[in-house]
């Protein structure tokens, strides 16, 4: 399970602000400005409509790819330079993935970087530009997408695997 930073039990809203509450004067909190902020991203920055899904829903109701999409749109919010996903879809079901992929396309569009840590190649072979190969932090692969094809990823990790077996042996 990989921590995205959300209150189980609070609304959506209340997960998107965290930290970084809009404020009147006196230091007041915005409810109002806030859910409407948070409404606009539900609806345009990560794509939830007509599933029942309000500012008001708690987290605890969400699937895992929703819960993904939720801290997806709060950094596109706050404009987050680079974003990183350190395996977003572990434990999801084939629909929870497209709907993280989609969202990654989102990332791409809105011209943000985008880290995607995953032990699942094929999921990531469709948004990747680039693929980086770490082994207890040594860079032992960099592959450019233009010159690989999906084989050639899953080919390169065999090779390198069983090298590694080879060599410990």
């Amino acid at each position: 399970y990989q921590d995205k930073s959300l209150g189980e039990k609070q609304a959506l809203w209340r997960n998107f602000f965290i930290g970084r509450q809009i404020t009147r004067r006196f230091g007041f909190i915005n409810v109002k400005e806030e859910k409407r902020i948070a409404q606009e991203v539900m609806l345009n920055t990560i794509g939830f409509r007509g599933k029942g899904i309000t500012v008001d829903s708690t987290v605890s109701k969400l699937s895992g790819g929703e819960r993904q999409g939720v801290a997806i749109g709060r950094a596109m919010y706050f404009e987050a330079e680079l974003i990183v996903l350190d395996e977003p879809t572990v434990a999801l079901s084939l629909k929870e993935v497209r709907k993280v992929i989609n969202f990654v396309h989102r990332i791409k569009e809105g011209g943000k970087a985008c880290i995607y840590i995953s032990h699942a190649i094929q999921d990531v072979y469709e948004v990747a530009d680039r693929f980086v190969v770490l082994d207890r932090g040594e860079i032992v692969g960099d592959l450019r997408k233009e010159n690989v094809s999906l084989k050639d990823v899953d080919e390169f990790l065999l090779s390198y695997a069983h090298g590694l077996k080879d060599r410990r042996e």
